[in-house]
């Protein structure tokens, strides 16, 4: 016949014990262990959010074969200062809050590559000028913070500008403009219509 467990005994109770060593603080192993986990599910999260920066990911779909490709022929990929944008710093917002939901809506992405929606060149072709519109949508939402994170107005040398852009990048806060407003196709060739 056996008999039951009495309360505070058994691997729970060893657990959450209190030890008596002085060189554990008087921390519990299972408080330790909690920590432990804790710590290793957020360096875990924050990895991963990383890694879903990377071109390494973001290319890993066929559909962004043809974007990237772009990219490695425009002045954001190779340029006199060897100064590289990767597809993070214009797609996702450099905030971490705003970063972090620009992630997770990126569901909606990877729906489309699971569903075949542009896996063809000619299918991306038919969606680009729709592709297009919701980034510049985005980026004029959040004042380009993608763009600004990289270019500053305060760090621009206006007297190497032509007029018209620095008087224009001189008033961006003054007349409701942002960067897409102006800038679009920079990295990636512009759709028809756009």
């Amino acid at each position: 016949m056996n008999s039951p467990k009495l309360p505070g005994t058994g691997l729970a109770a060893w657990l959450w014990r209190r030890p008596r060593r002085w060189y554990l603080l008087g921390i519990p192993a299972g408080g330790l262990l909690a920590f432990l986990v804790g710590v290793g599910f957020t360096g875990g999260f924050f990895g991963g959010l990383q890694y879903a920066s990377t071109e390494t990911f973001c290319t890993s779909c066929h559909e962004m074969n043809t974007p990237y490709q772009e990219l490695t022929h425009s002045v954001h990929y190779s340029n006199e200062f060897g100064v590289r944008a990767s597809c993070a710093d214009c797609h996702v917002p450099p905030a971490f809050v705003p970063g972090l939901m620009r992630h997770a809506a990126a569901v909606v992405e990877v729906w489309g590559h699971a569903t075949g929606e542009l896996d063809t060149p000619a299918k991306f072709e038919s969606h680009r000028l729709e592709l297009a519109q919701k980034v510049w949508k985005e980026l004029g939402a959040n004042d380009s913070a993608e763009c600004r994170s990289c270019h500053t107005p305060a760090a621009m040398a206006f007297a190497k500008q032509p007029a018209a852009a620095a008087s224009a990048h001189q008033s961006l806060a003054k007349n409701g403009t942002t960067c897409i407003d102006c800038h679009r196709g920079m990295a990636h060739t512009l759709p028809a219509g756009g």
